[in-house]
């Protein structure tokens, strides 16, 4: 997509979440997070690429000690439709007996944070809980009314973008969250 067409997609887009919006939101994460695993000794891993804004945003507002890391695994590339899970960069912390929270841009289907669950659970993680940013409203989820366990915002069932989200991997630095005209 060249400059122009990228621009033309951001005017013609509409504003779902402006800034102020999106920060309420991660503030309204940080008191649930800080409710649920405050006095715990927690391991939060930002799911890269999307989970980079809503991260740097949240930990901030987190009171308590913590240890971070990242994991990058995705279904989408540059592809507007998911495939099969491909992992870039696996957990490499130490995740026996913790509580890890995973923070990503957004719950579609469920299909990325079920598998990087699963892998946590896998590697020995006591309880593994999800945080998001958006959460899409559709029947469509992998498991039947499966749900992150901390949500910013409830959207409906568009082609968003924005605060991590990319559309043909441009975006992400939109100052809110956006739908993609006619999608």
């Amino acid at each position: 997509m060249d400059r122009t067409e990228a621009l033309r997609v951001f005017e013609e887009a509409d504003c779902l979440a402006d800034r102020q919006a999106v920060g309420e939101a991660i503030g309204r994460m940080a008191e649930g997070i800080t409710a649920r695993i405050g006095k715990l000794n927690p391991v939060i891993f930002c799911v890269m690429n999307g989970g980079l804004i809503v991260t740097g945003q949240l930990l901030p507002l987190l009171p308590f000690p913590l240890e971070t890391g990242y994991l990058h695994a995705t279904r989408y590339g540059r592809e507007l439709t998911g495939g099969d899970l491909e992992w870039l960069v696996p957990p490499r912390l130490d995740l026996v007996g913790r509580t890890v929270l995973l923070v990503d841009d957004i719950l579609d289907e469920g299909v990325t944070l079920k598998a990087l669950t699963d892998e946590c659970l896998n590697r020995g993680a006591r309880e593994v809980l999800t945080a998001v940013l958006v959460e899409k409203q559709h029947d469509r989820k992998i498991v039947p009314g499966y749900r992150a366990d901390f949500a910013g915002l409830a959207i409906p069932d568009r082609f968003v973008f924005g605060y991590g989200l990319d559309y043909d991997g441009i975006w992400r630095n939109a100052p809110g969250i956006y739908a993609v005209k006619g999608l």
